[in-house]
């Protein structure tokens, strides 16, 4: 039966509204003495699972959203040739030996190593990776919003120069004067190494008897949130190692980020960055005339931004706060300050008797995702944080009363 988008939005509206009910309702419980401590139990129950169910329709909403991006492309997927069907179905079948354990795909999946003799198992085909990185959108993953580059080799280096090293040309005085050479660019090598990261699922022998079209979209919506949440963290810890973290504590804070955190040239390209707690803050800030701080796009108004400024704004799980009550907020330009350098070679593993899947009967699939996230220009961003942030005072004197003329 075909999910409607709308429907689940207004079910995790409702959800949310309830979780908000129970709450308040709870807070007037603490100055009412008629309650007992059955009734105090009885509510937090209740909101623990009002919760609960919250997230779980939100749950629902983005995997049907992600689902949705994949069923409805705007132009019709062309039907696969021969060769692609043939290989994809090749994929599932490998897939259904693995887990089965027949020898002779095991051995072809055990004996396949990368350079450093770890074993890559199976290969993930490209046509099916394409579609785990259109759900991998859908998740609020950071990886849109830095640079991605594709790597052949598991190590390397590029070459990178930054903005505040550039020099200007000579000015000469006189018309015969001999031209210098320029200054030589002071430029940074920034070296790669492709690391492995893994996550481990459990299968049941209910999947295998499924269709190819039901395992291929169960595997590719896993991987998608294994892959969102794995290259978040990586690049999480990429955007912190910038050298500058402004504490944001006023209203005016906000505005210097704006005018003096990144140079003028990386600003023309820069945004915020910050999670849904952290909007909850923002959106109640206000200048010295009652004006919030944050204004609708005028071109999108779900979009909101400080000075021209755009907000992107991510879920608390996949931007989580630094500490209890502080929230982040970047500021820069992400494609300039990270890049994300992607050997494209996701495979794939399992086992029935590693990871506790032989005391109890089950198979173990491992998924092995292979990039490298480093900081490229680390004066391209900066890390602010804040917790409260205080709204802007009054900076004018009240006029004096204007005396009768006489």
């Amino acid at each position: 039966m075909a999910v409607n988008i709308n429907d689940l939005n207004e079910k995790w509206v409702n959800l949310g509204q309830k979780v908000s009910d129970l709450q308040n309702k709870a807070q007037l419980m603490v100055d009412d003495d008629d309650t007992s401590a059955e009734d105090v139990a009885d509510i937090q129950t209740k909101i623990t699972n009002a919760i609960a169910k919250r997230d779980l329709a939100h749950e629902n909403l983005v995997q049907a959203q992600a689902e949705n991006v994949v069923d409805d492309n705007v132009e019709p997927t062309p039907e696969l040739t021969p060769k692609e069907n043939d290989l994809k179905k090749k994929f599932v079948d490998n897939f259904k030996g693995m887990i089965k354990g027949i020898p002779s795909v095991v051995n072809q999946i055990d004996s396949s190593t990368d350079l450093n003799g770890n074993a890559i198992g199976l290969t993930i085909p490209q046509d099916i990776q394409t579609a785990i990185h259109t759900l991998v959108r859908q998740y609020d993953a950071l990886e849109q919003y830095v640079n991605v580059e594709s790597v052949s080799t598991l190590s390397g280096s590029r070459v990178y120069e930054k903005w505040s090293d550039v020099t200007p040309l000579a000015n000469l005085d006189a018309d015969d004067a001999t031209i210098g050479d320029n200054d030589d660019p002071k430029l940074a090598i920034v070296k790669y190494l492709i690391k492995r990261y893994a996550g481990i699922s459990t299968v049941t022998n209910t999947l295998l008897n499924d269709t190819a079209e039901n395992i291929l979209a169960w595997l590719s919506s896993w991987i998608a949130k294994k892959v969102v949440v794995t290259r978040n963290k990586a690049i999480i810890s990429a955007m912190n190692a910038a050298p500058k973290k402004p504490t944001v504590a006023k209203f005016d804070d906000v505005k210097d980020m704006v005018s003096t955190a990144v140079d003028p040239a990386v600003a023309t390209t820069s945004f915020f960055m910050t999670n849904v707690s952290g909007l909850a803050v923002l959106n109640k800030v206000k200048d010295a005339m009652g004006n919030y701080l944050l204004q609708p796009d005028p071109t999108q108004s779900d979009v909101k931004q400080v000075d021209g400024k755009r907000i992107v704004v991510v879920a608390d799980r996949w931007l989580p706060d630094i500490a209890a009550g502080t929230h982040p907020l970047y500021f820069g330009d992400l494609k300039q300050a990270v890049t994300l350098f992607d050997r494209q070679q996701m495979s794939l593993l399992s086992t029935n008797i590693g990871a506790g899947a032989f005391e109890k009967d089950l198979t173990k699939i491992r998924v092995i995702d292979r990039f490298d996230v480093e900081a490229t220009d680390s004066e391209a961003f900066v890390a602010g944080s804040f917790k409260a942030i205080a709204d802007q005072t009054a900076n004018f004197a009240a006029s004096a009363t204007t005396p009768a003329a006489g």
